[in-house]
């Protein structure tokens, strides 16, 4: 019977803290190679890590439903604590210390942040969002380019803005678009890049619209990334954010990427008043860009990346029209998708 020591690290990989944890557990592996298994590393995005956390609370309940930490450590699969409580074990346990200046795990989380947006082989894209003039944060989009690669283009092309004029004559970028509709419980919609900006129009980087490229993603979570249309193959510029599983959208609306980073961002966005599912009174902006995760700036903090911005408003608040053309599902088409 093996009685080596299995140590696990879950946590958001973005953050220093999984880095200690993880250097520690790799470090005991070196010194001690007779007492220890491999470490098991799981590196999340902050989404992932929040399902996970959720998860592992209804698991273990007890003082579980209090942990707030952004990283779990498991020895021989009971849970630890965080790097704090690794730092401590390892210390009284084994008289190990492997301490480090700070600006030491910032580099490793930089340079692990990039080579792990690179390992996806995706494509990454971001929105830094303002509600009512003030910064709400970022969210970051990972698109399924391998899944869906025409309609992860067209989104990716709506935001760098770098595919000129539209067949109508307008920009054809995410620029002074608008996040016009919140359904609560349900989906963001935006992404209406025509000069009239009401919710109602919007051209693809292809032409007026493209087909429905597949239904291989499902919308099994809450930021999930899909297309906004008018029936079968009418995807234009517009686009949805999921706020919980939306089964019945999967064989109606393809959904091609899905929100990694911006918890908080998204359910700034969520809880904001509306009138007839529309923004009520505050004002949504946002800079949009796409992240090269293979030209990220190591020395940026955060793991800010070289792009090209461009500010996508919401409507006015004078604007209350709520069009039925705008990704509102019929009753028969909800009950066609549910068989």
């Amino acid at each position: 019977m093996d009685s080596k020591i299995l140590i696990e690290i879950v946590g958001v990989f973005k953050d220093c803290s999984f880095h200690v944890a993880k250097s520690i557990a790799e470090e005991l592996k070196q010194q001690f190679p007779t007492a220890f298994l491999d470490p098991e590393i799981k590196p999340l995005f902050e989404f992932e890590w929040h399902g996970y956390l959720y998860d592992k609370k209804r698991e273990l309940r007890g003082e579980v439903w209090q942990y707030s930490s952004s990283l779990m450590c498991f020895l021989n699969g009971r849970l630890l604590g965080d790097e704090k409580d690794l730092t401590s074990w390892a210390k009284n346990q084994w008289g190990f210390t492997f301490a480090r200046p700070q600006a030491f795990y910032t580099t490793l989380a930089e340079e692990y942040y990039t080579k792990h947006l690179q390992k996806t082989g995706h494509q990454f894209v971001f929105m830094d969002v303002e509600i009512a003039g003030e910064t709400a944060g970022r969210l970051m989009f990972e698109l399924f380019s391998d899944i869906c690669p025409k309609t992860s283009k067209n989104f990716e092309g709506l935001c760098t803005g770098e595919q000129g004029l539209s067949q109508s004559g307008f920009p054809l970028c995410y620029k002074g678009s608008l996040f016009h509709r919140i359904v609560p419980n349900g989906w963001v919609q935006g992404g209406d890049i025509s000069p009239e900006r009401k919710g109602n129009g919007g051209e693809s980087i292809y032409g007026l619209m493209f087909e429905d490229e597949n239904f291989a993603i499902s919308h099994s979570k809450r930021g999930i990334l899909g297309m906004a249309n008018k029936g079968p193959h009418s995807n234009g510029s517009q686009f949805y954010i999921t706020l919980q599983p939306t089964p019945w959208m999967d064989k109606t609306y393809v959904a091609f990427g899905q929100v990694v980073e911006g918890l908080d961002v998204l359910r700034r966005l969520e809880e904001a008043p509306t009138c007839n599912e529309r923004p009520k009174s505050c004002h949504m902006t946002c800079q949009v860009g796409s992240v090269e995760a293979s030209e990220q700036k190591q020395e940026q903090r955060r793991h800010e990346t070289q792009h090209r911005g461009v500010a996508v408003k919401s409507p006015e608040s004078r604007s209350r029209r709520f069009s039925q053309d705008t990704f509102t599902p019929s009753p028969p088409l909800l009950k066609q998708a549910q068989q």
